[in-house]
């Protein structure tokens, strides 16, 4: 192992005031069950999942109560044991706001499990064996867009992986839940990463964190130490958007994704840290993905904490259990302050990509300017991680001139 800095540099960068120690004062919380959990069936990119229960069926904590629909799709499980009460259209964690299919599950507070088949012998198995468990368990990428996991690692066996990059970055200003995963459950990551190492058979294997998290730093250190892991960790300078997959790719290995291609293609892959915990969860365990850690920030949260919460939750129920200010709230964002979307409905529910709920005070967001001329002053460019001229792109989206905006990269 090495403990390593970052010698590559990405174009651009910001650095939005910081606000991360605000969630990291109180230990990891645990809310009780809620009333109802509500399941969108499309939780994931690709195609919504097929529901395997009717109303009125009990279901047990584990059980699989909907089954992937296609080639890229999740099976999703019931959080806890109770009855189906509900198959409908329910609002969901989308910049839309539109709704969209959920099941919904009455608890019975009994967590009562159902049969759980951890993969004891994983290593005997075929590859393709282990992946098709990991799809099983409803496992998808929990840093961004919720990519199923057994499509990503389908992807690397077509291709010769070099670096296998575990993202740990957490650019955003206030979000902690990858810090709080690291320092809760090092030994879980370190395991997890470990089997993703035997399943894409990686040159490299490097961890990429922000050097704000000093902390989580120190225990992937020991842990890997102790372990013998053969991982090496990258500490980056503390800018947005490092966390961005291809930045994070640029950071580490100096490798530019080419336009329209995926990291696959240059022999890179990425998973989060929260993916590698729930790969382990799944293999050594042979629990699904039913919960997940979420930053619950914002000046209006009158408790800011980190929570290991039930998929399904809906965010009132957590702004209850943080004792949300009414008073200060500004606005009610999911994810961060750079990437995040407001939302107006707290009724929605945590969802497997869920990793903040930003209640925000005026200050902290305050109502957005009117948009004014630009002047061409090029501040934008010397911003723009991805090495465009946003100044001419606007230009040239204002006179719809759509072919010289290609030209540029825009598409």
């Amino acid at each position: 192992m090495s403990l390593i800095h970052a010698e590559f540099q990405i174009h651009g960068g910001i650095h939005p005031p910081e606000n991360k120690s605000q969630s990291l004062q109180l230990p990891l919380g645990r809310p009780p069950l809620p009333e109802r959990l509500i399941l969108p069936l499309g939780q994931h990119i690709g195609q919504a999942s097929r529901p395997l229960v009717n109303v009125g069926d009990k279901v047990l904590k584990g059980q699989a109560i909907a089954i992937n629909n296609g080639f890229l799709s999740s099976f999703l499980h019931a959080p806890t044991s109770g009855e189906i009460i509900a198959i409908e259209s329910h609002g969901v964690p989308h910049p839309s706001g539109l709704d969209d299919i959920c099941i919904q599950l009455q608890p019975d507070f009994e967590e009562r499990w159902t049969k759980l088949n951890p993969l004891e012998n994983w290593l005997a198995l075929p590859t393709a064996d282990v992946v098709s468990h990991l799809a099983e368990m409803g496992i998808v990428g929990m840093g961004g867009a919720g990519f199923p996991t057994q499509v990503k690692l389908a992807g690397a066996t077509k291709h010769t992986i070099h670096e296998l990059i575990i993202n740990a970055a957490e650019c955003e200003p206030y979000i902690t839940a990858d810090d709080t995963l690291i320092r809760e459950k090092t030994e879980q990551l370190i395991k997890g990463i470990q089997v993703l190492q035997t399943l894409i058979k990686a040159e490299r294997t490097i961890i990429g964190i922000e050097d704000n998290k000093s902390t989580a730093i120190k225990l992937l250190a020991d842990e890997v130490d102790r372990t013998k892991a053969e991982i090496d960790i990258v500490v980056m300078p503390t800018k947005y958007p490092s966390g961005g997959e291809k930045q994070l790719i640029q950071l580490i290995t100096g490798k530019e994704v080419p336009s329209g291609q995926l990291p696959a293609d240059i022999g890179v892959m990425c998973q989060n840290v929260g993916t590698c915990v729930a790969i382990y969860d799944a293999i050594y365990a042979g629990k699904p993905l039913i919960s997940r850690i979420t930053t619950l920030t914002g000046d209006a949260m009158g408790q800011a904490q980190n929570v290991e919460v039930l998929l399904g939750t809906p965010i009132s129920h957590l702004l209850n259990y943080a004792s949300l200010n009414s008073n200060h709230l500004e606005r009610l964002v999911i994810g961060g302050p750079m990437m995040g979307f407001t939302i107006t409905d707290s009724q929605i529910p945590v969802v497997k990509t869920t990793n903040c709920i930003l209640a925000a005070s005026a200050k902290e967001l305050p109502v957005q300017a009117q948009e004014q001329a630009c002047i061409r002053c090029g501040m934008c460019e010397q911003a723009c991680p991805a090495s465009l001229l946003p100044q001419q792109l606007l230009w040239f989206s204002k006179s719809q001139e759509h072919e010289k905006a290609e030209h540029h990269n825009l598409f």
